[in-house]
């Protein structure tokens, strides 16, 4: 075979088909991880466009005065945004404490303006925890692939010099499927780890700027509260916003409310 002829055969499909079942493992492997890592990539970047469009007309809706109602109309449409959960987690804090007539004293109020704090910080705190999920896939893949795909190209020069021994020939028509093979798999997890770390630091940016977003509209609703205890008025804008028992479920904190029901 000459060497026309052999770099002919140098196309992905017949590196894969002319190397052996180690190299082959971890070709799958880092294929696989390749098509998992986009899928985290494909959601984080859809899933965080959505929730910043959310944020910024959240933020518009609490504008001015009295505008909680407006926003617990708007929420309603929007049951699985983060912040709907967690303005439905101060709500019930709101609720429980005006059923118990707990802020009648001054004492009192002071508190549930503290309660109506640690509710949004708790709440938002486990919106933020459930948005990272599948961040740490991608940081696996964008630290672990580049080093396993250095494993097969190891071996695969290994496999290539045992070639050359056993055929004692040193021409290119017997090197270069084995060298070729081997940077396959440096080029495979290379192609698996940049578009992962990339993704990382953008989604890790985002989130981070999504948490901001998410205090300030907690800080939003927490002045509009505290105005209207202040006040005297019990009623937020004489619209309750109920989650459904399934959304409460999904929390990993039991909403204040259901200890006073």
């Amino acid at each position: 075979m000459s060497a026309t002829q052999a770099a002919a055969h140098l196309t992905p499909l017949e590196l894969f088909e002319q190397a052996d079942v180690i190299v082959k493992s971890i070709l799958v492997l880092l294929t696989l991880a390749s098509l998992v890592s986009w899928g985290v990539i494909i959601d984080k970047l859809l899933r965080f466009a959505r929730l910043r469009r959310n944020a910024i007309r959240w933020t518009s809706a609490l504008a001015g005065q009295r505008s909680l109602g407006r926003l617990a109309q708007e929420l309603k449409q929007h049951a699985q945004d983060p912040f709907a959960r967690i303005y439905h987690a101060i709500v019930d804090e709101w609720h429980t404490t005006h059923r118990q007539q707990l802020h009648q004293s001054t004492s009192g109020r002071d508190s549930l303006k503290e309660r109506i704090n640690r509710v949004g910080q708790i709440a938002s705190n486990v919106e933020v925890e459930q948005l990272q999920r599948g961040l740490s896939v991608l940081a696996t893949v964008g630290s672990v692939a580049p080093f396993v795909g250095l494993f097969g190209t190891v071996w695969g020069i290994m496999n290539a010099f045992q070639g050359i021994a056993a055929s004692n020939n040193t021409s290119l028509a017997v090197v270069a499927p084995g060298i070729a093979e081997a940077l396959f798999a440096t080029a495979l997890g290379l192609v698996a780890a940049i578009p992962a770390v990339v993704a990382y630091n953008r989604a890790s940016g985002d989130l981070n700027h999504y948490a901001g977003r998410l205090s300030t509209l907690v800080g939003l609703v927490e002045v509009q509260l505290s105005r209207q205890l202040e006040a005297g008025d019990s009623q937020l804008d004489n619209v309750e916003v109920a989650p459904a028992k399934a959304e409460r479920a999904s929390h990993n904190v039991t909403p204040l409310s259901a200890q006073g029901a």
